[in-house]
């Protein structure tokens, strides 16, 4: 077995492995990254910043926040292995509103976006039975009835990329498609001051978000694999200091690259952090 191991991707390396382990883990079975353009998603107010709304002129999108995402997965029919995946992003909207001449009001709204990818799962009919230790009480007992796959959503808060205010009249406010607030949870609802309301409104907003996310299917299997050594830590545990804050000071290296922010130009590297890791010895 150990011949088999010495085969694999640590070949190379300076230390051979001393012994396979067999452990439980997560194994993604597919993955995918997109990027959503999200045009024109209404964003639902409290009532007392739908009050401030109804007077605006104009608004500006300062930042959106994603608040939680919801998955569903369920087996594609006639396609064994295969899963859909319903997301459903909620996002926190923080605008400036300009009423007229003078510094603009800043509230907050919410809007929601739905996707839905297709993602290869694999199969698996056990059920699965577990245990959940609790010092001084009996153990809970876990039944996963069926072997389903699970799903993670990675996501950065999104672009704002655009914001604009409409009157209900206006012909861009015909269908729009409205949000059920039965259907949001409330730990959703709780992150805003005071009721989300829908209806009697005089003006809209709709925002343009720009979302990037990576959605993965993983299932718990079980995997060999080498053993180096047991992870000892090697670095001395640091106590707190009674230095005084100069001296602390001192012990700081001077930021260059915040005053002197490499070129793209200098370097064939397209991210920032490529620019300094590569390029800069950082």
């Amino acid at each position: 077995m150990n011949e088999k191991l010495r085969g694999g991707a640590y070949a190379g390396g300076c230390q051979e492995p001393k012994d396979a382990v067999c452990i439980h883990t997560d194994k993604i079975y597919d993955s995918c990254k997109d990027k959503d353009c999200i045009e024109d998603a209404r964003v639902y107010f409290t009532s007392s910043a739908q009050e401030i709304i109804d007077r605006a002129v104009n608004v500006k999108c300062r930042k959106s926040e994603i608040i939680w995402v919801f998955t569903d997965v369920e087996p594609v029919p006639f396609n064994r292995g295969y899963f859909t995946v319903d997301l459903k992003f909620f996002f926190k909207i923080t605008l400036d509103v300009f009423t007229g001449v003078g510094k603009p009001c800043k509230v907050e709204g919410l809007a929601s976006f739905d996707k839905k990818v297709i993602l290869f799962g694999s199969e698996g009919s056990a059920k699965v039975f577990e245990s959940n230790y609790r010092y001084d009480s009996f153990d809970e007992q876990l039944w996963q009835k069926t072997n389903m796959p699970k799903a993670i959503v990675e996501v950065v808060d999104p672009l704002c990329l655009s914001a604009k205010v409409v009157d209900i009249n206006d012909k861009l406010c015909c269908g729009c498609e409205e949000l059920d607030f039965s259907r949001i949870p409330q730990c959703i609802c709780n992150v805003f001051e005071d009721t989300l309301v829908m209806g009697g409104e005089k003006k809209r907003v709709f925002v343009s978000i720009g979302l990037f996310s990576i959605v993965k299917i993983e299932r718990s299997v079980q995997l060999l694999i080498p053993a180096y050594d047991f992870c000892v830590p090697q670095k001395e545990c640091v106590a707190s200091s009674e230095d005084s804050p100069c001296d602390l000071f001192e012990k700081i290296e001077f930021p260059f690259d915040e005053f002197f922010p490499p070129e793209k130009d200098d370097c064939s590297f397209e991210t920032v952090s490529d620019i300094r890791r590569n390029c800069c010895g950082n």
